[in-house]
């Protein structure tokens, strides 16, 4: 045995959330691919056989009422809650990550704008330079919705970049191409500070770091469901709304779900309060209710302890990769330091595409980011330090 394989060992007998492992569908893959679709929880399955037959099947409509269908967004939402640092009452699921940027982002340029002397004026939306394409398409459309100029700045610009024409900034937790993490704390107190309003995407944070959304004063957050969080090929997003901005969330897509009487059936549309303005149509119950299930997995698991096994497993990848890669086949995109990185390891190498084949060819799985990048995502929940050390030593082959 190698010395790095001993030294996974070592770490796989002393990780407190091994156990968790067997709370998910998995095999003898390395699956290094939970940034884009998380594993299979295990209850997931029956609950859906139940949901089927006996709440859609048997009961029929008084599923609505009977089974909770029709609460089921702020139901959700607040077992999210927690995983982002978010007390109750904040957070609604439904609709796809992309209809939640645009809710949120104009409700963020209307908030800015209602916001006192000189407030009108705010014509002007900053978004992530670097932002997943999706974020930049629905940024570009906010912006033409709403009057305002959309200027592209890296996140460690903003702070320079804010002036009193800001109305809203956009931005990503962690970078999807290196998986780097960006300040939460400082560039939301800059961006509020300035007198506009920060809305960020937790796609690739959440369930894979703390976020503390609360704790850090954050108005507006979306994120997706199905990456860390294990809840399946499109499952429903979510939408944040810190409570003390509620009542002044408009949303530019009022639907009757979000009716203060969604049975009334009235012509004119009254919002209604708290988060639950950020429903719109009739939820996706069956992705929604395998979602429910699938966040069973989180509980008695700290969000801290998740945090240090991430930073554990990409810092043992790292070391595995420096030891198993010939040295200049493949460089890392991702930040050595703790602060700046999320819970994947991206590595730019020639012939990335094909390399990335290859190694799902041989039982690892990771993606391919054109032209040249391998992106490795790094699930605590599921992920041990053998199958890092493997991983390692699979792409060196590779690679050699």
């Amino acid at each position: 045995m190698s010395e790095l394989a001993a030294k996974a060992k070592e770490l796989d007998a002393a990780d407190r959330l091994a156990g968790l492992r067997e709370r998910f569908v998995l095999d003898d893959v390395v699956y290094l691919d939970g940034n884009s679709l998380g594993a299979l929880p295990a209850v997931v399955p029956g609950r859906m056989e139940d949901v089927v037959r006996r709440q859609w099947g048997s009961l029929r409509i008084r599923s609505w009422d009977e089974s909770g269908w029709w609460t089921a967004p702020e139901r959700i939402g607040d077992r999210i809650a927690p995983l982002v640092g978010a007390a109750p009452g904040q957070i609604v699921v439904g609709d796809s990550t992309s209809v939640n940027v645009f809710k949120a982002l104009v409700a963020a340029v209307r908030m800015a704008r209602d916001g006192g002397s000189g407030a009108s004026g705010r014509d002007e939306i900053l978004v992530d330079a670097t932002t997943f394409p999706t974020d930049g398409y629905i940024a570009g459309s906010a912006a033409r919705m709403t009057g305002c100029t959309l200027r592209p700045v890296a996140p460690a610009e903003v702070p320079g970049a804010l002036t009193d024409r800001t109305a809203a900034v956009l931005l990503n937790h962690v970078d999807y191409r290196t998986g780097r993490l960006h300040d939460l704390p400082g560039l939301t107190a800059a961006v509020h500070a300035a007198g506009a309003t920060a809305v960020w995407d937790l796609c690739h944070s959440a369930g894979a770091l703390p976020v503390g959304l609360d704790e850090h004063g954050v108005a507006l957050a979306v994120g997706c469901t199905y990456k860390y969080l294990n809840g399946g090929p499109g499952s429903p997003a979510y939408l944040y709304v810190r409570r003390e901005l509620q009542d002044r969330f408009d949303s530019p897509l009022p639907g009757w779900n979000s009716h203060a009487e969604p049975f009334g059936m009235r012509a004119e549309y009254e919002a209604a309060a708290g988060a639950v303005r950020g429903r719109v149509g009739t939820p996706d119950i069956l992705s929604m209710l395998a979602l429910e299930a699938a966040l069973e997995v989180w509980d008695g698991v700290s969000v801290d302890a998740v945090r240090a096994k991430s930073l554990a497993l990409t810092d043992f990848f790292l070391e595995c990769v420096a030891a198993h890669v010939p040295a200049g086949a493949a460089e890392s995109l991702t930040p050595q330091a703790h602060a700046e990185r999320g819970s994947q390891v991206a590595l730019r190498c020639p012939g990335a595409g094909d390399a990335m084949k290859r190694l799902i060819e041989n039982g690892v799985v990771g993606d391919f980011r054109p032209p040249d990048v391998l992106r490795f995502g790094f699930t605590p929940l599921y992920v041990g330090f053998a199958d890092v050390e493997r991983a390692a030593r699979v792409l060196a082959r590779i690679l050699s």
